[in-house]
């Protein structure tokens, strides 16, 4: 007779919660330029700020530096990453290596289920652009790049693509013109009208134009954030 499994105890159970929590609101600030590369990240004004213990920001703090949204420097704390130019002209040059092969399976493999949520975050995207919300205007606009990545079918793409596209923000945020969301929408727009009619060749070239117009926005001079108070920032992404 198979064992029992042991149930997790209530508390066990709060703290991943707490910790998924945290995650994601950090996280959301860092994607939307909120958080700014530069920011500090005080472990004990975030516990402050999200109800939580320093021992989960610690580890909220060091999955963020995984995905190379954080830097954790000795005796220095936590900071939003500053990706260096060298390494953001990397990062979008595997990129668009990267999107492409994306597209390509998604021409062959999307169904009509995922083109209808690729239709639906588009809405969500012109809804955002109407009430002039800049920064959730930022947030979906990868999200669109990370859900195209999603519906391939192949979870190492998604995996990849939901990390370069988060670290494309932050060279955004360094060096990059403002966000045009006008421009982002309509080309998006196109791109799922292109993978409606199966057309390889001009999705490829809408993808191709799309991300070169993202990647001449980016890859400015730098612009100092100067110093800012992460309590007033944190209270519009707290619980």
């Amino acid at each position: 007779m198979t064992a029992p499994i042991p149930a997790v105890p209530e508390p066990a159970r709060k703290d991943v919660n707490r910790t998924e929590i945290v995650y994601k609101n950090l996280r959301q600030a860092i994607i939307e330029q909120a958080l700014l590369p530069g920011d500090k990240l005080p472990e004990d004004v975030i516990g402050e700020r999200f109800g939580v213990s320093r021992t989960i920001v610690r580890g909220v703090l060091t999955r963020l530096f995984s995905e190379g949204l954080v830097d954790l420097r000795p005796n220095r704390g936590a900071a939003v990453a500053r990706p260096s130019l060298e390494e953001a002209h990397d990062i979008f040059e595997a990129r668009r290596c990267l999107e492409r092969d994306v597209a390509r399976r998604l021409v062959q493999h999307v169904t009509e289920a995922g083109l209808t949520r690729l239709e639906q975050h588009v809405a969500q995207e012109e809804a955002a652009r109407s009430r002039n919300s800049v920064n959730e205007s930022i947030r979906l606009s990868g999200e669109f790049h990370i859900l195209m990545a999603e519906l391939s079918g192949n979870a190492v793409y998604a995996r990849y693509v939901n990390e370069i596209v988060s670290r494309c923000s932050l060279i955004l945020a360094l060096y990059g013109r403002p966000h045009s969301s006008e421009c982002a929408v309509s080309e998006h727009r196109e791109i799922v009208a292109g993978l409606r009619a199966r057309d390889e060749k001009h999705v490829l070239h809408l993808l191709g134009h799309h991300l070169e117009s993202v990647t001449a926005r980016a890859l400015l001079s730098p612009d100092g954030a100067g110093v800012r108070d992460i309590r007033k920032i944190l209270d519009r992404y707290g619980t």
